[in-house]
């Protein structure tokens, strides 16, 4: 089957960032309470999106030549305390999700066949746990039932939702009503209205003890898995168990629409901007530019490590914007060598980086030729590995005058702050 492209982006792009560090953290985030229990996830991804009003189920469109799909299990991965993310999907989309699964590099991911129905698709889920010879989905405590198609919920939300789960057995994420709920008269009139204060709008994830949810799913009847549509509810009316209900934040959005796909990726797009790393000499002058400029630069994760190579693998590797400084007495060798490990590692084919090269001249001795051949073989180099899908960028620094040299554009100083990769 054929992904039907839903973005006009040709590059694909690595979520793996997204969630990488929360902007704001709230107060009560359960962050001492260790999840020192198996936790496991069931993603329902079997839709055929009919209210997108697409050829591809919404799930399988894509952002950045992502899958949406892609997106909400690197939400699970990206957390060590969970183990297995089973992904449930129709058979004729089978060999389409194990295809995603490769090229993406999810390494905690079992796909099984779907139902009928999302209450079937969800107890094939929950079956895949009972089986002792697949090593892939061992039994956990607790299991996360999520939507394939709600990429950004946040680790704040899942511990709430894990560890309220563990305690009370059942746990469910809620969001206050927008809209007032009428009910209208066989005739097609208002019957009457609800009071609003009084009413929540169910949303996911949702949390339940393994043997609970499985045991209600055994139990429930075949008009619940016909028509159901609150797992809660059935661990409540089967195993008398009454989930603690947690509000989460504005987030949890569910991508129902095709509008909502232009709404997923200007989110991506605003999250990916605002992350930085920057790479300093030891010289006093780089260290301080750097302290500066992550105290300055508008962005939600900026991270400042050492030149030396060890330190730098990890952070090549999970970020896709770079700033790296160097002083007059040294060279762009120490992009070349940024540039060759995202080449020998391929990771430019999942989504563009961008490496901004800050030099600084602190002497008042005008450029040397030496220099001005520097800066035609760094043009030359940006011109030839931006093919490779990598963006290079050069400032120079010169005493108190200030040159920002964006291949062809220009900006001062005083905008530093204001820059947004």
């Amino acid at each position: 089957m054929q992904q039907e492209r839903c973005s006009s982006s040709d590059r694909p792009l690595d979520p793996g960032c997204l969630q990488a560090r929360d902007a704001e953290r709230s107060a009560d985030r359960p962050a001492c309470a260790p999840v020192d229990f198996p936790v496991a996830v069931v993603l329902p991804a079997g839709g055929s999106g009919e209210r997108v009003g697409l050829p591809t189920p919404k799930q399988f469109c894509t952002i950045f030549n992502r899958p949406l799909i892609s997106y909400t299990i690197q939400a699970f991965e990206r957390l060590p305390w969970i183990g297995t993310v089973v992904v449930v999907v129709s058979k004729e989309n089978h060999d389409l999700m194990l295809n995603i699964v490769q090229k993406f590099n999810h390494t905690k991911v079992n796909v099984i066949h779907g139902g009928t129905t999302r209450h079937r698709s969800i107890f094939n889920g929950l079956q895949a746990f009972c089986s002792t010879s697949n090593s892939l989905t061992p039994k956990p405590k607790v299991v996360i039932i999520h939507d394939a198609v709600r990429p950004f919920v946040e680790e704040d939300l899942l511990l709430k939702i894990t560890l309220a789960a563990k305690e009370q057995g059942a746990s469910g994420a809620i969001r206050p009503l927008v809209s007032t709920i009428i009910a209208t008269s066989s005739e097609g009139y208002l019957d009457h209205s609800l009071e609003r204060a009084k009413y929540r709008a169910s949303e996911m994830p949702q949390g339940f003890l393994y043997d609970i949810i499985f045991q209600a799913y055994q139990r429930c009847s075949e008009f619940d898995f016909e028509f159901g549509s609150e797992c809660l509810h059935l661990a409540l009316q089967y195993c008398g168990v009454n989930a603690k209900l947690i509000e989460g934040p504005p987030t949890l959005w569910k991508v129902t629409y095709k509008r909502d796909l232009a709404a997923a990726e200007a989110i991506i797009k605003e999250t990916l901007s605002r992350s930085a790393c920057i790479i300093a000499g030891a010289e006093a002058e780089a260290a301080e530019l750097a302290k500066t400029l992550q105290k300055n630069l508008n962005m939600m994760e900026t991270d400042v490590i050492p030149c030396a190579k060890e330190s730098n693998a990890e952070y090549l590797s999970k970020t896709q914007n770079f700033i790296h400084l160097s002083t007059t007495g040294s060279n762009f060798l120490g992009v070349l060598e940024m540039v060759k490990h995202f080449e020998d590692t391929d990771h430019t084919r999942l989504y563009p980086v961008v490496i901004v090269w800050v030099q600084l001249n602190m002497t008042k001795q005008s450029v040397d030729s030496q220099k001005t051949d520097e800066l035609a073989a760094f043009r030359s180099l940006a011109s030839e590995v931006i093919q490779g899908n990598v963006l290079l960028y050069g400032i120079q620094i010169e005493h108190t005058k200030v040159i920002f040299s964006m291949r062809y554009h220009y900006m001062c100083l005083r905008d530093l702050k204001n820059f947004k990769l």
